[in-house]
């Protein structure tokens, strides 16, 4: 899965335009294709069921990528972080656990591109905190919702707000604004993409959950799947093998198919069901409660 192997944004002219030309040739994959190749790949490092796993989502990068041109950075490395992380995505995909890879490395190249950007600023010299980091991705959205768009200091007033909408501590805002203030003015022209220029300030406006949402709703995520892991820890074998078929993947298995696995009435299969569901739903809320 090496870098080498994917289809690369070449400088100049066109360059960005012939990469997403090239990338839409590659084919999506439907549900059960990507279990097999992902199986195929975790039970036997196949590298053609890794790239054509990587390959189906490059077109998913391109689309996060798109959301970080107001950084003024080159969008092929961009991409091409992001790509990184839909690798490092793959690696670590578990099909078993019943979730789309698209849902799962969304969260990886999302990781990568944030990291780059934060690399490529001057900022970064000195340590960061997730606090930084959130208030980094979110100051130029705040900074616009108020109509704080002129380089420069902060009106006391606007500081108070931003800090208040971010959760963070007015220092912080003023030392934030004042370290990307150095970087580029908000009027510094950029060329976004291939046929796309204004300046910086044109691009501050994104209508897509805030990198903080995104980060609650990972850890939620990540939550919720240690709680319902934990949980089925508490079934037999087959209670485990008719819950995740029946009710976690995305195209359930029939009573019927299940009855005949099994040698048992479609009624027992769904009398098991029941059970293993009601067992897993108490687990969940008592770890809940405990949290």
């Amino acid at each position: 899965m090496a870098r080498a192997t994917l289809p690369a944004i070449t400088a100049g002219d066109g360059g960005l335009t012939r990469y997403l030309d090239e990338i839409r040739r590659f084919p999506m994959l439907q549900p059960q294709e990507e279990y097999m190749l992902a199986k195929r790949y975790s039970e036997h490092a196949d590298p053609e069921a890794a790239h054509k796993l990587v390959t189906s989502h490059l077109r998913l990068v391109a689309k996060i990528a798109m959301g970080y041109r107001g950084y003024g950075l080159p969008i092929g490395e961009v991409i091409s972080e992001g790509n990184v992380g839909l690798m490092q995505a793959v690696k670590r995909f578990e099909p078993e656990r019943g979730f789309r890879l698209a849902t799962y490395a969304m969260w990886w190249i999302k990781a990568s591109i944030q990291e780059y950007v934060l690399r490529s600023w001057s900022l970064v010299k000195m340590g960061t905190t997730a606090n930084q980091k959130r208030l980094f991705f979110n100051l130029r959205k705040a900074k616009n919702k108020i109509q704080a768009l002129d380089d420069g200091d902060l009106r006391p007033d606007q500081v108070k707000e931003i800090a208040t909408r971010l959760r963070v501590s007015e220092e912080e805002v003023v030392s934030m604004n004042r370290r990307m203030s150095g970087d580029a003015s908000l009027n510094a022209p950029i060329r976004a993409s291939e046929g796309e220029s204004g300046e910086w300030q044109d691009w501050l406006v994104d209508d897509s959950a805030s990198q903080e949402q995104m980060l609650i709703e990972e850890d939620e995520l990540n939550s919720r799947r240690t709680m319902l892991e934990k949980a089925m820890s508490q079934l037999n074998d087959r209670e485990r093998r008719i819950f995740e078929a029946r009710r976690l993947s995305e195209d359930p298995i029939t009573l019927e198919d299940l009855s005949t696995e099994f040698g048992i009435s479609r009624e027992r299969v769904r009398q098991i069901e029941v059970r293993a569901f009601e067992k897993v739903q108490e687990a969940v809320m008592a770890s809940a409660q405990a949290a």
